[in-house]
């Protein structure tokens, strides 16, 4: 008979690529949701300030992703995912236009230290690990195409920004008409993805990675928005 460790091996290999990974990282996604800092925005209880922060850190974090995508698109692995209708830069640099008043922001914005991390992080699986790459692209997109609406709905409300206006533009995928299908078809690209059973379990724990790397920018951001009793 087989060993349960080898019925474990083949119930993995039979399970969608898509299936795992989202299985995979179902925890730490719900732990990102639950930080202090994103539970404290996202009940409003925050100033646009904190708000501004945050999307500041999330322009670092895509131009890391984004820089690297043209290099990219012609890789086996990472290539199919490298899609101009995710591309959000452009929409968060007019974001924070808007929030700064003006472009001044572009000379004297630093990254926090997490996030700092987190760019470096990008940058070298982009440069050396395709697989690795993917995995922080559907950390980052599918969670904005996801939960990222939820926080616009919040923004909104919560500092009047005009609704899919400037302020909350990167949530806004003007050029996917169907944000369901679109996640479907991101999923079946998952699925066929060139890599075997040990680069995906890679990919996976990269996955996790990313989320860890999420997780420590919102720490960073607690820290520097502790609410006062």
């Amino acid at each position: 008979m087989p060993s349960p460790a080898a019925d474990t091996t083949t119930a993995a290999a039979d399970t969608p690529f898509s299936t795992l990974i989202r299985t995979a990282s179902r925890d730490a996604h719900t732990e990102a949701h639950d930080t202090a800092f994103m539970g404290e925005m996202l009940g409003g209880r925050l100033g646009r300030d904190a708000y501004t922060r945050y999307t500041e850190q999330l322009w670092f974090v895509y131009r890391a992703l984004e820089g690297a995508a043209e290099r990219l698109s012609a890789d086996p692995v990472a290539g199919p995912f490298v899609r101009g209708e995710l591309f959000r830069l452009p929409s968060l640099e007019r974001d924070l236009d808007h929030l700064h008043g003006g472009t001044a922001w572009r000379e004297t914005l630093a990254p926090l230290p997490a996030t700092a991390a987190y760019v470096a992080r990008i940058g070298e699986v982009a440069e050396g690990w395709p697989g690795g790459y993917v995995a922080h692209h559907y950390t980052r997109y599918l969670g904005d195409l996801s939960g990222g609406q939820v926080v616009r709905d919040v923004a909104e409300k919560t500092w009047g920004f005009a609704r899919k206006g400037d302020g909350v533009r990167f949530y806004v995928f003007e050029d996917i008409s169907n944000p369901a299908a679109f996640k479907r078809e991101y999923r079946a690209l998952l699925d066929a993805i060139a890599a075997d059973d040990l680069e995906k379990q890679r990919i996976v724990d990269e996955c996790r990675r990313a989320y860890a790397l999420n997780i420590a920018i919102l720490q960073d951001l607690d820290a520097r928005f502790k609410l006062t009793a």
